[in-house]
């Protein structure tokens, strides 16, 4: 069952929330961050990203990187930039995008829960990814950045979000991207009391996004445990910062690729091997987005194609060969332009749905690249699914939006 409890929050006095508040760490790179930071001493930048703080060029990770990070955060809450709350709370955080608005819960979640498989992982992580985070947590002695789980619907916990964000809002603003954000304090005891009772009947957590924070966050914790003589499992550090979100909120979106070359094949042979394990049928100008699972959306200078797989060239009884990402890798990228591991071919690139398929046109158009594949996006059940059978996904084949704003609530390790 998910172990969780409230904690109290290190967080930004509201009035300047949208100065503090930022983009999570991976989704900029440092002179994005330094742009968006610029002029602006009260940017959380400065702490998930402080080699803006540094001449440009500067080793993200170098040991006076990750000390900056120390000496920004304590700045920080000398400055009254960030106080922490005086006792423990859960949090609800609800983002809001293109009219639709999800609900979650900010919580500390447990690290034996990871450990022991309670919190279901559906990528790969990187041991370098891994480790930057774990340097970022352990010298900060904090999770400065939530990480993005889901779970399974449950009325009891959507009744206490409903109730609790009838109230006012502690934050609650627009960021530059248009993304609204609101935050509200959950305060009364027994309404605390019931989420941790609720929690504790749901048998899995699922990570969502943020793969590499959570196995940092996670294996952090497990190392302050065995360092600790007089360990009990009660202490801060067998938690970490996290908000969950009941599975019908999220909407997964489309995750693209977009290839170099044709493998040496002209324009027409590549349509002529398409052939073999899809029906393909030419859409014109006009951007074609795949009508659903199966159907995959293809564009050559000029020209969108619908691409369907054939039946029989997919196994809808297995988890992973019935993912479109499974199909297009294997029966495209693989079989056709020879592209074999998708994490190191140069001749391929992801693009989120976020940016439209007009980014995949554009690309294309440009000479950068020679074709484009969008996809239909994965479901929430699908993610479950594949989490609960133990798989992994391939790579690059969810895309969440909305992602969460860091700095609105931070976890400290020791109370």
């Amino acid at each position: 069952m998910a172990k969780v409890k409230p904690f109290k929050g290190v967080r930004p006095p509201k009035e300047i929330v949208t100065e503090v508040a930022s983009r999570p760490y991976d989704v900029l790179n440092s002179e994005e961050a330094r742009a968006e930071s610029d002029g602006n001493p009260k940017s959380l930048y400065h702490i998930i990203k402080p080699e803006i703080d540094f001449e440009p060029g500067k080793d993200e990770h170098s040991p006076e990187v990750y000390d900056k990070a120390v000496e920004n955060f304590n700045a920080f809450q000398s400055n009254g930039w960030l106080v922490q709350d005086n006792k423990e709370h859960y949090y609800i955080y609800a983002q809001t995008m293109d009219g639709r608005t999800q609900y979650g819960i900010v919580i500390a979640a447990n690290v034996d829960d990871y450990m022991n498989e309670r919190i279901k992982k559906h990528e790969l992580t990187r041991r370098d990814k891994e480790e930057d985070r774990m340097k970022h947590v352990r010298i900060n002695n904090a999770n400065i950045e939530p990480v993005f789980f889901a779970f399974p619907d449950n009325d009891v916990l959507e009744g206490i979000i409903r109730k609790v964000t009838a109230g006012t809002p502690e934050y609650d603003f627009t960021a530059p991207d248009g993304f609204g954000h609101h935050f509200w304090i959950v305060d009364d005891d027994d309404t605390i009391s019931a989420i941790t009772e609720e929690f504790d009947k749901i048998p899995y957590l699922y990570i969502a996004d943020g793969h590499h924070r959570t196995a940092a966050a996670a294996l952090v914790g497990n190392e302050k445990a065995k360092q600790n003589p007089n360990h009990k499992g009660d202490e801060e550090y067998n938690y970490f910062l996290a908000v969950a979100f009941p599975a019908s909120h999220l909407k997964i979106i489309d995750y693209n690729r977009v290839v170099k070359d044709l493998n040496g094949l002209s324009q027409e042979e590549f349509l002529a091997a398409l052939e073999k394990d899809f029906i393909v049928k030419e859409m014109g100008e006009d951007i074609y987005t795949p009508s659903g699972l199966h159907n995959f959306s293809l564009y050559l200078p000029g020209k969108w194609f619908s691409l369907t797989a054939r039946e029989g060239r997919y196994d809808d009884n297995d988890p992973i060969g019935v993912l479109d990402v499974t199909i297009s890798s294997d029966l495209i990228l693989r079989d056709i332009l020879g592209i074999h591991d998708l994490r190191s071919d140069k001749r391929i690139d992801f693009v989120g749905g976020i940016r439209g398929l007009g980014e995949l046109k554009r690309r294309v158009d440009s000479g950068e690249m020679a074709m484009a594949l969008a996809l239909y996006p994965v479901s929430m059940k699908q993610l479950m699914d594949i989490a609960d059978s133990g798989n992994i996904m391939p790579p690059k084949t969810t895309w969440f939006e909305p992602k969460l704003r860091s700095g609105l609530v931070i976890h400290k390790l020791e109370d």
